[in-house]
């Protein structure tokens, strides 16, 4: 008989999909359109959830290590890190390694749940597929990338084992925006809930990143553009 992966009931649980450095930073090979705001979005959902005590569990795609089969899989080492912010102290990591073991009552000892994937849809590892199948929540609030791909598969997904979605949009990047847009119609239309930040979390004023090491996330384009029209 398989246990339940968790009995304490939660009102939210933050997905966070595919965070890594090659997707998010501007010097990854196949960096998001708008980088600069996600990433500011992403790093103000994330102080919330630490704040409100929210779980997170958190997808990444793995390095392919010049395996022939890369569905998925990212080009470098480096490129598939996730980006620093996204960690937290408390989070226990499980490999792609197609197990379904997990320990129980997870949430009690662990304030997120990191699952490597070797595909786009995290629903394809029997890890990940227990995991969310099984978790229980009111609401599962999905951010990260891309909109046309992993956020779009998790979404359906989730939506298919009747769960309740949230996809916060301007914590979401995406590569083709027009495919972005379809795809976050697409979810919609089975049931998923499209929101912004503020809805969420309020206002902020955070400007700099601090993440990326472009000069439009340190804050440099901004003020030469600010000094040039003084």
């Amino acid at each position: 008989m398989i246990r339940p992966v968790i009995t304490l009931r939660r009102k939210r649980i933050l997905i966070d999909v595919d965070t890594q450095q090659e997707i998010f930073l501007a010097s990854g090979a196949s960096c998001i359109r708008n980088h600069r705001r996600v990433l500011a979005n992403i790093r103000r959902v994330m102080a919330w959830a630490r704040l409100k005590n929210v779980r997170m569990i958190s997808t990444a795609r793995v390095y392919s290590n010049g395996t022939k089969d890369r569905t998925g899989c990212l080009d470098t080492a480096e490129g598939a890190r996730k980006i620093s912010y996204t960690i937290r102290p408390s989070r226990i990591s499980f490999a792609a390694d197609g197990c379904t073991d997990l320990p129980r009552d997870i949430f009690k000892n662990y304030d997120q749940v990191v699952l490597e994937k070797r595909n786009i849809d995290p629903f394809e590892e029997p890890r990940a597929d227990r995991m969310l199948s099984e978790l229980r929540a009111n609401e599962f609030v999905l951010i990260g990338g891309t909109a046309e791909g992993a956020v779009k598969a998790t979404a359906l997904g989730l939506l298919a084992r009747r769960k309740n979605v949230t996809i916060l949009t301007d914590a979401v990047g995406s590569r083709d925006k027009a495919a972005a847009q379809i795809a976050l119609r697409q979810v919609e239309a089975k049931g998923a809930k499209l929101a912004e930040t503020k809805a969420l979390l309020g206002s902020s004023h955070l400007r700099v990143v601090g993440a990326c090491g472009c000069d439009r996330c340190r804050g440099k384009i901004q003020k030469s553009t600010m000094r040039a029209g003084a």
